[in-house]
């Protein structure tokens, strides 16, 4: 299965994918496209997208308003608001939990309580983590029952090509350490189901993920190509 990550999964809902809407967080965090055009740059040295848009969304109760079956929302837990958040969505709305924003820099609690957003109604209650996570956190999280793991987000990088220092890298750089997350847990968690996110450019990438233990793949950076995005789409749903 082909899931479409934020942004992309915004806009992007072509047979056989699943688009992954959001980020969104409790409140409203105004100033999207302003971020996008103060700070989405291509860096050549890093090969691959560098942001620092820290989460600008419309907040929970627009992604509740507009929440169509067979999609995924993404909540970015930033401030301990698991129980606020769960309160609010439907049970059986299937969500993926953010606990990995790298441009968030005031981030309080955001493991406290999120399995409280587990319950038998969803079909999908996604993690997904940061590239540089932890095992010891990997593993808390499958005691809390987390059972589907996105690995991964993207990365925190300095970038000298940029008007700011740090932003998440995407691309590329990214695909080692998503690599290494989904072996540990492939190899210790069998009955986990790992999402593989993180440069995949083609049906090679695919592979790569696939014999790491992937069961399903990710794409968003890619989708800044469409001529390269819809050659990759069609090869992928031919053989998938």
């Amino acid at each position: 299965m082909l899931f479409i990550s934020p942004p992309f999964g915004n806009y992007i809902d072509f047979e056989k994918t699943v688009p992954i809407r959001g980020s969104f967080t409790l409140h409203p965090r105004p100033g999207l496209f302003t971020q996008i055009l103060k700070t989405l740059r291509f860096s050549f040295e890093k090969n691959g997208w560098i942001n620092k848009i820290g989460l600008r969304n419309r907040g929970i109760d627009y992604a509740i308003k507009t929440y169509k079956k067979g999609e995924i929302i993404s909540i970015a837990i930033i401030d301990g608001h698991s129980g606020r958040i769960s309160n609010k969505i439907p049970e059986d709305m299937d969500i993926e939990i953010n606990v990995s924003c790298p441009n968030v820099e005031k981030k309080k609690n955001i493991y406290s309580g999120i399995q409280c957003l587990l319950n038998t109604k969803r079909k999908w209650c996604i993690l997904k983590v940061s590239p540089t996570i932890r095992e010891c956190d990997i593993d808390m999280f499958y005691k809390k029952g987390f059972r589907q793991f996105h690995c991964s987000n993207t990365i925190m990088q300095k970038c000298n090509e940029c008007d700011y220092v740090y932003g998440g890298l995407s691309g590329p750089s990214v695909k080692p350490y998503s690599l290494r997350l989904i072996r540990y847990i492939k190899s210790n968690y069998k009955d986990a189901v790992v999402i593989g996110g993180g440069g995949i450019r083609s049906m090679n990438d695919v592979e790569e993920y696939r014999e790491a233990g992937a069961d399903h793949f990710s794409v968003s950076s890619l989708c800044f190509n469409p001529v390269m995005f819809l050659k990759f789409y069609l090869e992928f749903t031919d053989l998938f």
